[in-house]
């Protein structure tokens, strides 16, 4: 057999050394080779790498950047200053993302981590997160400018895939403020709750703070992110494993970076005069549930924010009249293509764009008849160009 195809048979004289020996071998009943296609795709995504954005987001001193660090054995914040209680009275939120490349077993990971440093620390929390959101805005509008480029070969993914949002566990519940960030942002990322320092509460405690956590966000029609469900064909012991991690929102999670002895081995964990709290023991908190969540659900974290968070911009986009240019601005569309493609239902793209007159003194005479213009903007059409459809021919502007 050929070390990397299975179905392949060695050749034998002197096209042995000429050709190499994976070749098909015809003996095969029925095999013609297509059943090999996983595997390409398997080689250039392990070649080209993976990309993921991971946005955290909670008050000062929840344990957000030992969580972080504790997830991906990394420390990413390696000369974090804390500023005192005085620097933040008139602190803002500020926006830092620290990218990473990791690579487990030939696989690399190219890891953006976003942090909120500010957030909810200022006496007036009422605007703190507008920074936030702006910046998920301007991902996606980066994201839809490079890919309406010309060179769309290495467009960088920067938006923003999943939102930990840390939940205090001193309280009763959601806050306030908890409530208004988590509305403003569900219809933009995936938003995971995560309640931070569980070795605060007790596992009866942590169960009630859970299930009155669930409860508000049902009350108040906040979409948080959840776990597809597992297809038939897989086997039990993953479907089993959905099931727990379904159950575990929110997660309860410890966070540490320090090696502790305990039953004569040493652990990740946190030391008390009463025992030792083990991060990475179910029995103890959530952390290994939240980080085989995020390992074992990526790839649904970014199909759910192209397929639908960032279609949701795009739409968003094109349903405001306007549309981006190679240079970064926005050009209005055709009121009477936007008309219609409202009115027909077509839901095309626009026309090429072949030629751009921002003044209407300089539109050429062959174009004049094949030109539409709006607030003084005029995209010219040659004849190549021009859309075929009769509902368009039919509502196409002249001069």
């Amino acid at each position: 057999f050929c070390s990397k195809h299975k179905d392949y048979l060695p050749i034998a004289g002197p096209l042995r050394h000429t050709y190499g020996q994976c070749f098909p071998n015809p003996e095969t009943p029925g095999y013609v080779g297509f059943a090999n296609l996983p595997n390409q795709v398997h080689r250039k995504s392990v070649k080209k790498g993976f990309e993921f954005t991971l946005m955290v987001v909670g008050e000062s001193g929840l344990g957000k950047s030992t969580l972080i660090n504790s997830l991906f054995l990394t420390d990413l914040y390696p000369e974090r200053v804390i500023p005192g209680a005085a620097e933040k009275i008139e602190r803002t939120v500020q926006i830092e993302a620290s990218t990473v490349e990791i690579e487990e077993r030939g696989v690399k990971l190219r890891l953006t981590v976003v942090d909120t440093p500010g957030y909810g620390d200022a006496i007036n929390s009422q605007d703190c997160f507008s920074t936030i959101i702006s910046y998920i805005d301007d991902q996606f509008e980066r994201y839809l400018h490079d890919e309406s480029g010309l060179n769309r070969r290495h467009i960088v993914d920067n938006r923003v895939h999943c939102c930990f949002y840390f939940i205090s566990p001193l309280g009763h519940g959601l806050k306030p403020l908890d409530v208004q960030f988590m509305k403003a942002i569900h219809n933009k990322v995936n938003v995971v709750p995560v309640i931070a320092k569980a070795d605060t509460l007790t596992l009866r405690e942590s169960e009630r703070l859970k299930r009155r956590i669930l409860d508000e966000i049902d009350e108040h029609g906040i979409k948080i992110y959840h776990l597809p469900d597992a297809e038939s064909d897989e086997d039990e012991d993953f479907k089993e494993q959905t099931r727990i991690l379904k159950a575990s929102i929110p997660f309860a999670v410890v966070g540490s970076n320090q090696q502790i002895e305990a039953k004569g081995k040493k652990v990740r964990g946190r030391l008390y005069p009463w025992g030792v709290v083990e991060v990475e023991n179910l029995e103890h908190n959530d952390f290994l549930k939240l980080r085989i969540m995020l390992i074992t659900h990526m790839q649904d974290l970014q199909e759910v924010t192209q397929d639908l968070h960032y279609e949701n911009f795009r739409s968003d986009r094109l349903k405001r009249g306007g549309r981006l240019s190679s240079h970064g601005y926005i050009l209005p569309l055709s009121p009477a293509y936007v008309l219609v493609c409202q009115l027909s239902s077509l839901h095309l793209p626009p026309p090429q764009r072949t030629n751009l007159c921002l003044d209407t003194h300089r539109v050429t005479k062959q174009h004049r008849n094949a030109t539409v213009g709006h607030n003084g903007r005029h995209i010219c059409y040659s004849s190549e160009t021009e859309p075929k459809h009769p509902e368009l021919r039919r509502w196409k502007l002249s001069y």
